[in-house]
């Protein structure tokens, strides 16, 4: 079930694929599914790009099949192929995981490095507002080092994502100049979203990209959107209730986000 706090403190609203309709309130996080449910192997979409486009025009997820990872900046929507190529998305592919919002930064400014990553991530913290339960970010400049991943198209019946992420395959991209975007959610929104920073990058050129799994920037300016409100779109075979993730497939969680 879901933990009481996502309740009380980020407003969720739940909606079929049949209720959704053209929205780009400002600050509103809008996603498409559950990660409970993109782990658990549900890789088929009901969503389009561009019903997506609909409601942010920044924000990341992945493609039908689970075919690469997908970006989302400016309004334009990029997949990053399993070697970290970039390709534009069609209008009409469909998603079965992903998070956008209408970008409308509060919150302006810059960190000079070279940072670790972790140091990165705790001073990324320190621009978020402290009553914001939830925020998506942008951050644009000069990475010494981008450490990214993507996986290979999947084929029925498909596999979970622990299964797939074996398969993963890792990149490194040095001197980069790009866009890291991505989403912060709260430790209890964990089998909803992803916990803690989710992160997706693409380079300026439009040529290299995928998710973050580390990376070392050096100057970068960082913009970021507080948010207490999620829409999400519930697939047919999706119900919240079934959002709570079991440890091992928690641990698995943190395998396929992180660089450990």
């Amino acid at each position: 079930m879901l933990d009481r706090r996502l309740v009380t403190a980020l407003h969720v609203e739940t909606l079929r694929h049949t209720e959704l309709h053209a929205e780009h309130a400002p600050h509103v996080l809008f996603q498409a599914s559950t990660i409970g449910a993109l782990l658990d192997g549900a890789y088929d979409g009901d969503v389009t790009f561009a019903e997506l486009a609909e409601h942010g025009d920044l924000g990341l997820g992945t493609l039908d099949a689970l075919d690469g990872e997908m970006i989302a900046l400016d309004g334009r929507f990029y997949r990053a192929d399993v070697d970290g190529g970039i390709h534009p998305v069609d209008p009409v592919a469909r998603t079965p995981f992903a998070v956008v919002v209408p970008f409308a930064p509060t919150v302006d400014g810059e960190l000079s490095g070279p940072l670790d990553h972790d140091r990165f991530l705790a001073l990324l913290d320190d621009f978020v507002p402290a009553d914001a339960t939830s925020c998506a970010v942008r951050v644009d400049g000069a990475f010494d080092l981008v450490r990214a991943r993507s996986v290979p198209r999947q084929h029925p019946p498909y596999r979970p994502l622990a299964e797939v992420i074996a398969d993963e395959h890792v990149f490194e991209l040095r001197e980069a100049t790009g866009t890291v975007v991505g989403f912060r959610f709260p430790d209890f929104a964990e089998g909803l979203e992803v916990s803690g920073y989710h992160l997706h990058f693409i380079s300026d050129d439009r040529t290299r990209g995928g998710h973050v799994l580390s990376c070392r920037p050096r100057q970068v300016r960082v913009r970021v959107d507080p948010s207490n409100d999620l829409h999400v779109e519930l697939p047919p075979e999706v119900d919240l209730a079934s959002t709570e993730l079991a440890r091992s497939t928690r641990e698995a969680l943190r395998r396929a986000e992180s660089d450990a």
